[in-house]
């Protein structure tokens, strides 16, 4: 039988860390730049998508901070965000985990970045919104019991 929303919600934590995260885009030949910033770093949290058009980086702002100067070409967000990670064994098949948090974000304006791991969820909101998301997971999981 495959994992549902509901199940998820019912058994999951939603945790955060103390960290604050930055976005940053570099231009597509970027690729080795940021590969060996993720090589080197010692990193809580970080995401690399590379496409056709660009790299995306979502890394600790302290980590920016101390890989400044091989970050020149880069683009980097004004906002902070912080990490809200969906603390349960998501299996792959699963529908709607997503579009329910993200709803129920939508409701209460907040906006979201989400970023999937192999078993697992990343949510990033911006750091003044980091309250008000934990606030609107936990009316979530109210509605689902």
């Amino acid at each position: 039988m495959s994992q549902t929303v509901d199940e998820v919600l019912r058994s999951c934590e939603f945790r955060g860390d103390e960290s604050f995260y930055r976005l940053l885009k570099l231009p597509a030949n970027g690729i080795t730049v940021a590969a060996g910033i993720m090589a080197e770093a010692s990193l809580p949290f970080s995401a690399l998508l590379a496409d056709q058009d660009e790299v995306t980086m979502l890394l600790p702002d302290e980590v920016c901070q101390e890989f400044q100067s091989r970050l020149k070409m880069a683009t980097l967000s004004e906002a902070l965000y912080r990490l809200i990670t969906v603390e349960a064994i998501l299996e792959p098949d699963l529908v709607g985990l997503i579009a329910a948090i993200s709803r129920s974000f939508a409701e209460s304006e907040i906006p979201v970045l989400v970023f999937a791991a192999y078993s697992r969820d990343h949510i990033f909101v911006p750091v003044d919104c980091f309250d008000k998301a934990l606030a609107a997971l936990s009316s979530l999981q109210e509605s689902r019991q």
